[in-house]
């Protein structure tokens, strides 16, 4: 008989803590091994659109996620003397409801830690499958064996790169890179947001936790680069070399990026595989689809991924198998869309004289055109579009 009672997760971000919380009340066993020391603090704000929010009432969690609550209000296009040449829609980032990745974070851990075996400071090195499970090797921990292996370790999964394929064959660079770390709120900007831009670069600088502090963003177009994902010092050199001649506030962001009480850098990517599942191993969240922060529906994705896929084990009755393909036929067309999204991506930080000029240009009319409202909108319509079974 196919067993299914303990089930290792790789990553406590978001997708992992949620999976976590459902296959613990359907009466899994459930450990979470997790690369960082702890839950990972800060990061950037993160959106939740339609369908999600029955998950989250669900999991009773909603009303202390709207605690910690943070919306944009207005936010200003600048020039380099900080004279306004524009502005974006009002909601045009902002989701239904958006909070900080790490308060999110937060939430789901304190939800799940009483009940979840959480392993930090540790990684996987090796997954050997066999009949009766999956012997898992670690980094620091002794060897162990699970019914079930699950990577919801992001982007740069190591249970992906383990067990399916290398990370060249299955990321597609989008042609941008992101940095994004707190500061004061020394644009006294309370909870509005800014943004500048010059040709290959935009900066953003957001009003957080009423307007306590603030979350700076510096993009940037190019080609992919050699870096260590895990050298916080390199990859802030990399952000001081493409910024260091830029206007505007970027002098004093760029300084107090060395003091930021965190650091997020990556590349903007797509994750794209033909199959989410092996044997008794099956990714979740960005490890499996990732569509870019540009899609704005990551957070919903992981969210809504670890409720059907924890719900589909329970029905499965143990026949993983089954359960994996019934995950992955339910959430794939939400997938494509939501990648679709982020289709064009480069307008957001134009890499061409002509696609900056008329990037300008268009953000300087869109919140005057009917398109506005479109843009809007189609996220949510987009978020809407499939329909959830009922497995509590």
């Amino acid at each position: 008989m196919k067993t299914t009672k303990t089930i290792l997760v790789s990553g406590a971000s978001i997708a992992g803590p949620a999976l976590a919380f459902w296959l613990h009340k359907f009466g899994f066993d459930v450990t979470i091994i997790e690369q960082a020391p702890a839950i990972r603090p800060g990061g950037y704000a993160v959106d939740f659109r339609g369908v999600v929010f029955s998950v989250l009432q669900q999991m009773g969690l909603l009303e202390e996620i709207k605690k910690f609550e943070t919306r944009t209000a207005k936010i200003n296009i600048v020039d380099k003397h900080n004279n306004k040449v524009g502005n974006f829609p009002d909601a045009f980032t902002s989701g239904e409801l958006e909070i900080m990745r790490g308060d999110l974070a937060n939430i789901f851990y304190n939800a799940t830690r009483e009940n979840v075996r959480y392993i930090f400071d540790d990684t996987i090195t090796a997954l050997t499958e066999h009949t009766d499970g999956v012997t898992v090797t670690f980094k620091r921990h002794k060897t162990c064996d699970f019914d079930l292996v699950i990577g919801a370790d992001g982007l740069h999964s190591k249970v992906r790169s383990i067990a399916f394929a290398d990370e060249a064959s299955c990321v597609s660079h989008l042609g941008m890179y992101v940095a994004i770390f707190t500061t004061p709120d020394f644009l006294k900007l309370n909870m509005d947001g800014v943004f500048y831009s010059t040709l290959g670069k935009r900066v953003g600088v957001f009003g957080a936790r009423e307007g306590t502090e603030a979350r700076a963003s510096l993009y940037f177009a190019g080609e992919q680069i050699a870096y260590n994902h895990r050298d916080i010092a390199q990859q802030k050199q990399i952000i001081k070399e493409k910024f260091a001649k830029e206007e505007w506030k970027v002098p004093v962001l760029l300084e107090m990026m060395d003091n930021a009480p965190d650091f997020y850098f990556d590349a903007i990517s797509q994750v794209k595989i033909d199959r989410w599942s092996k044997g008794r191993v099956v990714l979740l969240g960005d490890a499996a689809h990732c569509a870019s922060p540009m899609s704005g529906m990551g957070t919903s994705m992981a969210v809504i991924g670890a409720y059907i896929l924890a719900g589909e084990l329970k029905e499965a009755n143990g026949n993983y198998e089954q359960a994996f393909a019934s995950y992955e036929a339910h959430m794939r067309p939400l997938v494509k869309r939501c990648q679709k999204m982020a289709d064009g991506a480069q307008w957001f930080v134009p890499a061409t004289r002509f696609k900056f000029w008329m990037g300008q240009l268009m953000w300087k009319i869109l919140p005057y055109t009917p398109w506005k409202n479109m843009m809007i909108e189609m996220p949510t319509k987009i978020a809407n579009s499939i329909t959830l079974k009922q497995y509590v």
